[in-house]
């Protein structure tokens, strides 16, 4: 059974008992505690957490999901991965643990042609917590498994929680005996490698006290409604139901070995060395696909870098296998024909995935040129000193900044007879990781800040936004928090945090800044509103301080927003969906959103390109943003399904997470987006649009900057008077502007060559002089000396060259010459081969050099460069210089 079947057959089975179907969120976590979603329950931790109440009392989902604590651990075994799918069933105050076993029990036992899955009974096992008296007799009694086939397991194993305060409960995992060729028998409580887990049942009934670990916490109570959380791993099942060994061998993944294979001439099961490559590239070609698909791009931090290390690695163990030129494109492909069966999305959005893991491709091998270089000098400055190890920070170094995994160093150090610190380098990585680890436990804990939210939620409901339709109204003060903790009344000068009933107030959003006003009571008091946030969804915190008078919860209150700081925002946001259009029309599809920010009077707009835009496609999108507005279009906004919005062709953000119900902005027959944000009414509202410019914030992802409005007027007579005042300066016309300027730029860059080339020349012409002035130590030429401050670095190569030429005959010759450029020392010292052979080496004594300057420096034994950061230090240097010729000779 193929996997898109078994994900099919789920639904289906769930969808005909009663379950809404919920589509797999995006990878990019609606959580701050989360990086990417890493279980198939996250997308519900807001209902199970009591933040907002669940759309339906039964709900199930096959959910794509991250984990990457052990990326190194990948292809090492054929158990670790980075993406897999968990197909889950949950239940929020509905059925409980007899019709959770029951569902499952059903679906798995169930004869294929029935829609089940067809597994024999006689090879589950089951898995119960210890003192779970009920879930073993309904297993026992009802469903009618021996009982020597349930087992009874510890806190560790068979309990489970969120890690933080909360709910909590026993579970019960299935298990399936792959048969005596896995190990011995004995069920899962002997061998969890023939006693395959395949699904967990978590029984939702108590909650939490704070603890650490999976065992070390109270448990303080009864939840007030049982829920259910179940998670069956899709490539687990697809394993067994496949008859393959392991998930590799599973169809999703195999296909990409395959792929490997025709690329390679390698074959899986050949050597371990490269099954370990192959289990790599399948597993991360198709983690970097999904990610990719969900907008995730390469970068330096977070979910980006997760990306960026994962592809990387996957390409590296390519070329380990033999690839030679460009492989992704073919493998990215072969992950899009395969997991486009569950989500056509992925088809759909080819073009996009492609360019960015294409682009991905070769900025890695150009940074592995540059790595390589920074590599070698790390090894020669390593045998220099004597040493056969290369440090574990240089290791760490080429990892964290180049992206080097660690098995390319370790590779690379060994061809040039090195070895490596590993543990050095384990030891850093630890230590990030730790640091990592850290900062989430940090982030986990903010769920107890939330406390104070979810119990205003729970008392008065969520807030009503009448911003679309007004710029004010009346509400009541329905919360209040001072300092972060609810109070009943707040004082002049007090930070506050209020909750209306009812605002006006647009809550930070979809890239819209917040909006900002006054919130006037009854009772004279006043509290000025400086930003606005939804902590908990539905509930907008309007956060300020108290001007005047005293707020108090349950006060009657006119909340007024600052109208001119939205309608500036609104002409950016819709400017936002213009510029996005006129982008995708120019640059295709590839150039989806991937960030905004709307501010007043001017915004930001990320888009995925893998290479600058031209400036006359710039201004092409620009003229034709300005064109739209002088037709006047009507923008106009809908409720509607999201399927009825996709069928529409609206175009909706990446990452960004939406329900059932969606709302459609319109602007004309220009452009359709899903958008929870203000705009204008008419695109003739926006006056003006100035595009700023482009530029690379990550990699293949660009962002423009604009003005709107009033600001776009204000920067363009700014620059009229700029225009005017160039005029005036080279006597032209406007249009004659540029050739001018250029002219005069090349007539003044002609002029510092002429002036180089002098300067040159004149310091050349001191190499006789310098040659004949040689002082003899013990046979050795040595010319050692100070040149003209502001003598450049290939100068005064050249000169150093030159006067090493001029020593006669097969005499020992050494020059070392130091001259100050831009504040800084800078010396070159070359040896010629007699003076090699005397054990006089230009890096050496470079090296003595440089670190009297204050600084460092390297190169080959005959010639080599360094400098430093104190000029004063020169005659020093020249002095350690002729102290090492001597001692050497």
């Amino acid at each position: 059974m193929e996997s898109a079947e078994i994900r099919r057959r789920w639904l289906s089975f769930f969808e005909e008992r009663g379950h809404a179907v919920v589509p797999s969120a995006s990878l990019i976590a609606d959580d701050p505690t989360l990086l990417l979603v890493n279980a198939g329950m996250v997308p519900f931790k807001p209902y199970f957490l009591g933040e907002t109440k669940p759309p339906a009392p039964r709900a199930t989902s096959v959910q794509k999901c991250v984990r990457t604590p052990d990326i190194e651990e990948v292809g090492k075994t054929t158990r670790h991965g980075t993406f897999f799918q968990m197909c889950g069933n949950f239940s929020f105050g509905d059925y409980f643990k007899e019709g959770a076993i029951k569902y499952a029990w059903e679906l798995l036992t169930s004869s294929v042609a029935d829609g089940g899955y067809g597994l024999e009974p006689e090879k589950l096992w089951i898995t119960v917590y210890l003192d779970d008296d009920e879930a073993e007799t309904i297993w026992r009694d009802v469903i009618g498994v021996p009982a020597e086939r349930i087992q009874r397991l510890g806190k560790k194993d068979n309990f489970w929680s969120m890690g933080v305060p909360g709910p909590c409960g026993p579970c019960s995992e299935i298990n399936y005996d792959r048969g005596p060729e896995f190990g011995v028998e004995g069920g899962p409580a002997v061998n969890d490698e023939r006693y395959v887990e395949i699904w967990n049942l978590v029984f939702m009934q108590y909650e939490r006290g704070a603890g650490d670990g999976k065992e070390d916490f109270p448990i303080l109570g009864d939840l007030p409604s049982k829920n259910i959380d179940t998670g069956l791993g899709l490539e687990r099942l697809a394993m067994i139901l496949q008859g393959v060994q392991n998930m590799y061998e599973t169809d999703t993944l195999r296909v990409v070995m395959d792929k490997a294979t025709e690329l390679t001439g390698v074959r899986y099961g050949a050597a371990q060395n490269t099954d370990v490559s192959m289990r790599v590239v399948a597993d991360h070609i198709r983690t970097s696909v999904m990610l990719i698909g969900d907008g995730v791009t390469p970068g330096n931090e977070g979910r980006g870098y997760v990306l960026r290390r994962i592809m990387r690695r996957a390409i590296r163990n390519m070329r380990l296998m033999g690839a030679t030129g460009p492989v992704v494109q073919d493998l990215v492909d072969v992950v899009i024909n395969t997991m486009g069966q569950q989500y056509p999305e992925l088809i759909t959005d080819r073009k996009r995935i492609e360019t960015v893991a294409l682009a991905e491709e070769a900025a890695f091998l150009k940074a592995v040129k540059g790595g390589t270089n920074i590599l070698d000098t790390a090894v020669t400055e390593t045998k220099a000193a004597g040493g056969t190890v290369l440090s574990g920070d240089k290791a760490f170094l080429l990892h964290d900044t180049w992206g080097f995994p660690i098995d390319l160093t370790l590779e690379m150090a060994a061809e040039q007879g090195l070895s490596v610190d590993e543990s050095g380098f384990r030891r850093l990585m630890q230590e990030q990781r730790d640091r990592a680890k850290a900062d989430a436990k940090a982030k986990k804990t903010g769920h107890a800040d939330m406390s104070a939210y979810r119990e205003i939620a729970d008392n008065a409901g969520g807030t009503e936004f009448t911003g679309y339709a007004t710029n004010q109204g009346e509400s009541t003060v329905v919360g209040l928090l001072v300092n972060g903790v609810s109070a009943p009344a707040a004082s002049e000068g007090d930070e506050v945090e209020v909750v209306l009933d009812r605002t006006p107030f647009y809550a930070e959003g979809g890239g819209q800044l917040a909006d900002q006003g006054r919130i006037k009571l009854d009772s004279g008091a006043v509290i000025v509103v400086r930003d606005v946030q939804q902590p908990v969804p539905g509930v907008s915190v309007h956060k300020g301080s108290v001007q005047v008078g005293e707020v108090t919860v349950g006060a009657s209150a006119y909340a007024a927003i600052d109208v001119n700081r939205r309608r500036a925002i609104a002409r950016a946001h819709s400017a936002t969906h213009l510029t996005h259009q006129a982008l995708r029309d120019a640059l295709g599809p590839t150039a989806a959103q991937a960030g905004s920010e709307n501010s007043p009077g001017r915004f930001r707009f990320d888009f995925g390109s893998p290479n600058a835009v031209p400036g006359t496609v710039l201004t092409d999108v620009e003229q034709k943003i300005n064109d739209v507005l002088s037709r006047e279009l009507d923008v106009t906004a809908e409720i509607m399904s999201i399927d009825e919005a996709k069928k529409q062709g609206a175009i909706a953000e990446f990452g960004e997470k939406y329900g059932e119900r969606v709302r459609v902005v319109t602007i004309g027959d220009f452009s359709k987006e899903l958008c929870g944000g203000t705009h204008v009414a008419n695109t003739a509202q926006l006056g003006l649009v100035k595009l700023l410019g482009e530029s690379s914030i990550g990699s293949g992802v660009r962002r423009v900057e604009a003005l709107v409005g009033v600001d776009a007027y204000n920067f363009l007579a700014k620059e009229h008077t700029v225009v005017a005042q160039l005029q005036e300066l080279v006597k032209g016309r406007p249009e004659e502007l540029p050739e001018k300027i250029a002219s005069m730029l090349g007539k003044l860059k002609d002029a510092e060559k002429e002036i180089e080339k002098f300067r040159a020349e004149k310091v050349l012409q001191a190499a006789a002089g310098l040659a004949d002035n040689a002082q003899d130590i013990r046979g050795v030429a040595l010319v050692v000396g100070t040149v003209p401050d502001g003598t450049g670095a290939d100068d005064l190569r050249k000169l150093v060259l030159d006067v090493r030429g001029r020593i006669q005959g097969d005499r020992p010759a050494v020059v070392a010459l130091f001259t100050t450029a831009g504040g800084r020392p800078l010396t070159v010292i070359a040896t010629n081969e007699a003076a090699r052979e005397r054990g006089l080496k230009a890096g050496d004594l470079v090296r003595t050099a440089a670190k009297t300057l204050g600084g460092g420096g390297g190169g080959k034994p005959d010639v080599a460069q360094g400098g430093g950061q104190n000029p004063a230090a020169v005659p020093d240097a020249i002095a350690a210089v002729e102290r090492l010729v001597v001692e050497t000779v």
